[in-house]
This record gives structure tokens, sequence and C-alpha cells, in this order.
């Protein structure tokens, strides 16, 4: 998705309001033959102009007639340790940014610090993700859409996450053990192989794949910025959508790099 820049705006709207100047004083020029007389009803037409915009915008600002709001969201990430869920939930966090929305990013290195006695055993990595979902709807609540990467390998504690958001999107990284310890570059996986980590996802747990998730990324076959763009073109469709509240059940979306 492209977006234009504040300096790109400001620099068309310059020049579309000199070029607007000078064919005004171009035709009075034409019709009367008096350059002095052009060029100061091109000033007078800025000055009318520019102040003729700015309380016909601030008019506007104060009628409530047509604006209608963009319902929060919580956008989940789930999926194996090293599956790019971070990668791409960066990339869609920032796509967010850039549409002007109020949104917030969440991920699990960042939440961890706040529940420091919290563990890594299936109970405890269940009542994190579950802490982390009330943290969500809350933001959520307060018109704050939230971005979010968690491992999240527990069916139950994501389920608790879906029924505290109002409008919850999943979107499962899909990809292998296997494969996942190819990317890692952290070395997370070995260390897990040795003993060093206890319970890690994909090798001493198992992962508890979603099973009816809104959005399906095929890790292997779709590149992080492909990936992105599949997710917010799928928000677009089914949350970005002004004036209307969506129920928890969305159509789900398989995204690989054959899609068109």
């Amino acid at each position: 998705m492209q977006y234009e820049t504040r300096a790109r705006s400001i620099f068309k709207a310059l020049s579309w309001r000199t070029w607007a100047t000078i064919t005004t004083a171009v035709i009075v020029f034409a019709f009367t033959g008096r350059f002095a007389l052009a060029l100061t009803v091109g000033a007078l037409e800025v000055v009318a102009k520019m102040a003729l915009y700015f309380f016909h915008e601030r008019l506007w600002q104060k009628i409530r007639w047509g604006k209608k709001e963009v319902p929060a969201f919580v956008l989940w990430f789930t999926g194996l340790p090293a599956s790019g869920k971070k990668a791409v939930a960066d990339r869609v966090y920032q796509l967010l940014k850039d549409r002007g929305l109020k949104v917030e990013r969440l991920d699990s290195r960042d939440v961890r610090p706040l529940f420091p006695e919290t563990g890594f055993s299936p109970p405890e990595v269940n009542r994190h993700v579950k802490r982390s979902g009330h943290l969500c709807a809350m933001l959520e609540k307060n018109g704050v859409s939230v971005v979010a990467s968690f491992v999240s390998p527990y069916r139950e504690s994501r389920e608790f996450a879906r029924r505290m958001a109002a409008t919850f999107v999943e979107v499962h990284m899909r990809s292998t053990p296997e494969a996942c310890m190819k990317r890692d570059s952290k070395g997370h996986y070995a260390r897990a192989q040795r003993g060093e980590f206890k319970y890690f996802p994909g090798v001493d747990v198992a992962y508890e794949q979603p099973r009816q998730p809104e959005i399906v990324i095929d890790v292997e076959q779709t590149p992080a910025e492909r990936a992105a763009e599949q997710v917010l073109d799928y928000l677009k469709k089914h949350v970005l959508v002004e004036g209307r509240r969506l129920k928890k059940s969305l159509p789900a979306a398989e995204v690989s790099f054959d899609e068109p």
C-alpha cells in the first residue's frame, strides 16, 4: 500500500494554489490589459480563498453529520517461535499507523516485563496469554486497535482472548518446527533440544494450531511484505468498515504467495 507523505501533500497544495492564482491573473489581464490590476486580483484571490477555506473547514469540523468512526479491533498473530510473527505484525502495524488509525503494538517481549514472575509451563503461559488478551481488550474498548504477536501455543488462552475482544482477527503463521528451526538465528530451538529451555513449543510441548483462524499465512510460501499486504487487504474488506461494528465471527482467508 502506498501513502502520501506530508511534504508531498504540502507541495501539491502550493503547486495547485500557485497555478490557480496565475490562471486568475492571466484571465484578468486578458480582459483588461492592465498588468497591475491582474496582480492585485490574483493576490486578493489568494487571501480571500485561504480565509474562506479556513472558516469552511472549521465549520465542517463542528458538524457531526457524516462522521463515522472505524471500530477498534484486536489483530492477534500466533505461530511457532521463529515463524515470522513479529516481522509481519510490525509491517501491518506501520501500515495501519500510516492510515491514521489509533493503534498499539504488543509483543510478548513487551508484555512479559509487566508480569516478571510468569514462567513458561503450560499453565503459566496460559495465564500470561489471558492477561495479554485482557490488556488488548481494554485497549480496544477505549478505541485503540491492537496488533499483538504471541506464540500463544494453547487454544484455551487464545479462545479466552477472542472472547474478551469485540472484534478479534486471528492470524495463524503456519509453519513446521523444522522450517522454523532453520530460520531461528538466535539458536533457541537448538538450546531447547539440549534441554536448556523447558516447555518450548515445537520441541518438548506441542503447538496447538488454531481451528478457525480468520487468516492463515503459509510462511514458507509468503514473504513478509506480501503477507502484510494480504493482512491489510483482509482488514480493509472485513474490519476497516466505517460505521459498522462486526460480529466476532469473521470470514476466513487463506494467504499464500500465489494469490492474485
